[in-house]
């Protein structure tokens, strides 16, 4: 443990507690629509974690959650296998250069970020649905009327969504799009925020239609991004291991929940919530 980060040696129950029901919140929102960091992290400074050693540890934490929320997308991954491949190692790298970033960042320069980065990812999270809207158009604007009337006419929803998935396994990733991921995988790895949001929004650019594969690759890449940057972290020491270990199982819980949950809960409801939280905490983080 460096000596310019300082963890609590001792954690109450409610502290536990209250820690692994943000995780287990968080991981339902990661999966059904993303910025479940905006929950954890504020949790963590309340709880009394410096911004530093909070962020590492909700990193950690929330890894488990990630990837069983990744396995609830499993099957939206059928068909992608080179773009999965593709996509692991910007995102390692990514993740492993934002972390070392992190890492270098003076203790009193992030708590001065911070509050900035929780805003942004707020704002860049409420702006998910009509950017995703504004790529959707500028899609339809590609196809011919004729053939966008005769969709509408001739093809049932569920032909529609198969039909996206064989449209996205067409598409290609290009060194353009690996490079970007980097630099998302940069973002995910430093702070990692709406880093969902900046994935659905590149993958929309490239070409794809299916938003459940889409979101199967976002899960994906952001596994990725998080694994090597957990892994940074735990061995610079800056992780309450406590704390991280009863987040994780709230975040396990979650995440699988979550995925579950994403095709029949309504959206809007979350994405308020997530709104709100992030808002809120924005502002009593520069208060502070």
């Amino acid at each position: 443990m460096t000596d310019r980060h300082v963890i609590t040696a001792a954690v109450s129950v409610t502290q536990l507690s209250i820690a692994a029901g943000a995780a287990f919140l968080g991981g339902i929102m990661n999966a059904v629509a993303g910025g479940g960091t905006l929950l954890t992290f504020p949790s963590l400074i309340a709880a009394g974690l410096s911004p530093l050693v909070a962020n590492a540890t909700s990193t950690v934490a929330l890894l488990p959650g990630a990837l069983s929320s990744m396995l609830g997308y499993r099957n939206e991954l059928t068909g992608a296998r080179r773009w999965t491949l593709r996509l692991a190692l910007p995102s390692l790298i990514g993740g492993l250069l934002g972390a070392f970033l992190l890492l270098r960042t003076p203790d009193k320069t992030f708590e001065r970020v911070v509050p900035w980065l929780v805003l942004g990812a707020t704002t860049l999270f409420l702006a998910q649905r009509p950017l995703l809207g504004w790529i959707r158009r500028y899609e339809e604007k590609q196809v011919p009327r004729s053939a966008q009337d005769d969709t509408r006419v001739q093809v049932p929803r569920s032909a529609q969504d198969d039909t996206g998935a064989q449209h996205d396994n067409t598409i290609q990733p290009t060194w353009k799009i690996l490079g970007w991921q980097t630099v998302v995988g940069m973002y995910g790895g430093y702070f990692g925020a709406g880093v969902g949001i900046l994935m659905l929004a590149a993958l929309g650019f490239m070409g794809f239609t299916n938003i459940h594969r889409m979101n199967g690759l976002k899960n994906w890449g952001g596994f990725c991004m998080n694994s090597i940057a957990a892994a940074t972290f735990a061995v610079s020491g800056i992780v309450d291991w406590p704390v991280a270990l009863s987040m994780a199982v709230g975040a396990i819980i979650g995440g699988y929940v979550g995925s579950r949950m994403a095709q029949r809960v309504p959206q809007h409801y979350v994405r308020g919530l997530v709104g709100v939280v992030g808002v809120v905490s924005g502002i009593w983080l520069l208060s502070r």
